[in-house]
Parts: structure tokens; C-alpha cells; sequence
């Protein structure tokens, strides 16, 4: 890493020690993605840092203005790809709030668990990756094989394993079959256990808790003065879950099943716990919806013209096959109203929004997200100032920055 040496004059004109200026990243194994940093360094200490967007940048908002409403749904797969389909759900719960579509009783419910899973696997990702970039290769191996649970059953709902571009508009691309909600209930029951052996692997171990515990600290006040959400808002104290406070989907009908997790130590180690106990609880959840999941179709009704019908109504109507053409060659079922939305839900690195202005016709005029990890990222360099090199992949790995959300 090319390293420059900066004179640094102090205010009273005086020379101070010389600082260098250290490339970390984008190739650095810690940054896991493209992600850039310029640190400012006083020997080992860093007195600046500046993170440098712009590695992974894919247009994503400007494609949302030229793909129709289902369409841009393999786009937002690419933002958070740790867990895709929570921003699935993210969009087309701000284009079902524009449009004013009720979704059935069973998408809300398999919307939630699916969207939980998720969560698991964002949450094993960041414990596992943060633990490996400190040195803790099993606990890492732990959380990776119940991810590939997770994907089994991404896989077998939707037919693809990382992107499953499952949500559509008014419901889902099909209903799900008895085998994966015995995969679900499998997972239920296995999972206590992979989490329980992670948690004897780290929460004691005295490298980890002497590489986190008190580094990176984020205040209450900072936290919600810069905006941050999720488990790093939650782990300062800021008890705000919009499952909870703006309630959408199932979560409604699931409130006694969960509860929101916070700390008050505001540091790497407390969001760490925060996340563990984030992933109990989501279990819960799935627990809670899978054993009351309701009948019935997983679509808006087929007269309602907002989703696409099923093969059989295709094949065998023609209702259904006129529905169908106009829909893809017109997007003529959609008649959004001339309008503006703010929908956003709370995903597993916080609080998730798309605005989207309407113009009337089957896309947006414009698309805007609201992606948490941008949020965070601007906080890095205040909870970075005064710690020394080393600390640099425990207070990154603790915020869990995904470098798609940054550059739409």
C-alpha cells in the first residue's frame, strides 16, 4: 500500500509530527467488497478517515425508472445481495403502497418468513465474516453452513439460490409447497443449536471481547443525529424496529412473538450481541408464522388485473392470456396514480426505503432508495478517529457495509 508523508502544521503555526496517508482497501481481504478507505495516520494511530465510494456502482436507480414494477425486482436483489429478498419485499411494499393493493393473508405471512430468513442470513454473514477478519476461522464456519440452509430454501420457494426475485407485484411469483415448510420447520429446529455453539465460541473468548468490547463506541445521540438504524442504531440504545412501530405484512398479527433487541454500550462487541440475539428472535417470528400460515391464494385476486396470472388461467382463458399480454408488452394493468410514496420496512442492517414518483403508467418516473449501509458508512470516520490500525476491520466488520447499497 503506497504510503505519503504529509507535513501537518498545527494552529499555532507549529510543525507537528509528520502524519502519513495509507490506502486500505479495495483489494484489502477486510474490506470483503470494494470498499476504499483513506486513512490519515499518526504511527499506528488514525486521526482521519475518508471512505471512497464509487467501486461497484451499477446505475440502480436509474434502471428502477426504466424496468416496469416487477422487472426491477432482479435489480434490488443486487443492492444488500446478503439478503436479497428483504429488499424485494422493501420495493414492492412502496409500490403496493402507491398503487393501494391488500395482499393476501398467505403472501403476508410468507412474505414475513422469508424476509426472516434473510435476516438470519444477513446476520450469520456479518458475525461470521467480522469473527474471521479477527481471527476466529470456526465461528465463521459455524454461520456459513446454516446460510446454506437458507439458500436450500431461497432455492426451493423461488428456484434460484442468491437472487430469488420472488416478490411481484399484489403477490408472489408462485405459492410454496409442503416440502419447504418442512425444510422451514427443520431449520426451526436445528438452528438453536448452530447459534448456541457460536455463542460459546465468541462471546468469552477473550480475543474477540478484548478486540471489540469498548472500540468503535456510537452514542445514543450520535446514533440518531446521524440517522443510523437497525442493530447499530438499536445496540446505542435507540429502540426504534419498524416491524414494530410501522408494523406491514404479518408483523401485525405477530407482535407477541418478538421483541425488539438493544443494548447501551454502543461499541463493536454490543452490536455483535445485538445481532445474536436478532437472529433468536427473528426464529420466533418464522416460528410463530409458519405454524399459523394461512390458506388461500398467495395473489391478488385474477379480476383485481394487477398480477400476472398463473399458468393454467394463461393456458385454458382468455381472460387470463389477454391479462398476461398486456401486462408484459403494455404494463397496461397498472394505473398508478399521479403520485408520491415513501415505503420502507426494516430489513436486517436497518431501515430500508424506496420513494418512488409516479407519472400513471407501469414504471417509475423516478426511484429513489434509502439503503442503510450508505447511513452507516458516513458514521465510520467519527467511530474511527483516536483507534489504532488494527481496529479498522472490527469497526467495519460490526457495521457489516455492503458496498452495492452505496453506489446506486
Amino acid at each position: 500500500m503506497p504510503l505519503e508523508v504529509l507535513p501537518q502544521i498545527d494552529e499555532a503555526g507549529a510543525d507537528q509530527e509528520f502524519l502519513y496517508t495509507l490506502n486500505f482497501g479495495p483489494q484489502h481481504p477486510a474490506t470483503h467488497t470494494t470498499l476504499r478507505l483513506i486513512l490519515t495516520l499518526d504511527g499506528e494511530t488514525i486521526v482521519k478517515a475518508v471512505p471512497d465510494i464509487g467501486y461497484l456502482h451499477s446505475g440502480f436507480e436509474k434502471l428502477g425508472e426504466d424496468l416496469d414494477f416487477n422487472q426491477y425486482v432482479t435489480i434490488v436483489d443486487r443492492m444488500n445481495y446478503i439478503s436479497p429478498f428483504a429488499n424485494e419485499v422493501s420495493w414492492h411494499h412502496a409500490v403496493e403502497k402507491l398503487i393501494g393493493i391488500e395482499l393476501t393473508p398467505r403472501c403476508k405471512y410468507l412474505r414475513t418468513i422469508l424476509a426472516e430468513l434473510a435476516r438470519i442470513s444477513d446476520h450469520l454473514l456479518c458475525v461470521g465474516a467480522a469473527a474471521l477478519d479477527l481471527g476466529a476461522l470456526t465461528a465463521f464456519l459455524y454461520a456459513f453452513n446454516e446460510r446454506e440452509k437458507v439458500y436450500n430454501i431461497m432455492e426451493s420457494a423461488a428456484g434460484q439460490r442468491f437472487h430469488p426475485s420472488f416478490t411481484r407485484v399484489g403477490g408472489l411469483m408462485n405459492d410454496i409447497g409442503g416440502d419447504v415448510v418442512d425444510q422451514i420447520r427443520n431449520f426451526i429446529r436445528t438452528f438453536p443449536k448452530a447459534h448456541a455453539d457460536v455463542v460459546r465460541l465468541l462471546n468469552r473468548n477473550r480475543i474477540f471481547v478484548d478486540r471489540t468490547k469498548g472500540i468503535g463506541v456510537l452514542s445514543k445521540a450520535d446514533a440518531i443525529n446521524t440517522g443510523c438504524s437497525g442493530p447499530v442504531a438499536r445496540a446505542s440504545g435507540v429502540v426504534r424496529d419498524l416491524r414494530k412501530d410501522e408494523p406491514y405484512l404479518a408483523y401485525p398479527d405477530l407482535q407477541g412473538a418478538f421483541k425488539v433487541v438493544c443494548a447501551t454500550g454502543g461499541d463493536c462487541y454490543s452490536r455483535y450481541l445485538v445481532r445474536m440475539e436478532e437472529m433468536i428472535e427473528s426464529l420466533n417470528i418464522i416460528k410463530a408464522a409458519v405454524e399459523n400460515l394461512p390458506a388461500g391464494p398467495v395473489n391478488v385476486a385474477l379480476n383485481d388485473k394487477l398480477t400476472i396470472p398463473d399458468k393454467t388461467a394463461t393456458y385454458r382463458s382468455i381472460e387470463g392470456l389477454i391479462q398476461h399480454f398486456e401486462l408484459f408488452m403494455w404494463n397496461r394493468q397498472w394505473e398508478p396514480p399521479v403520485e408520491e410514496v415513501y415505503g420502507a420496512t426494516e430489513t436486517a442492517n436497518g431501515e430500508l426505503g424506496f420513494y418512488v414518483v409516479s407519472d400513471g403508467h407501469g414504471r417509475a418516473w423516478r426511484a429513489r432508495t434509502r439503503p442503510p449501509s450508505f447511513i452507516h458508512f458516513a458514521v465510520f470516520p467519527m467511530l474511527m478517529e483516536g483507534h489504532q490500525i488494527s481496529d479498522v476491520p472490527a469497526i467495519l466488520g460490526s457495521l457489516n457495509i455492503i458496498a452495492a447499497e452505496l453506489d446506486r
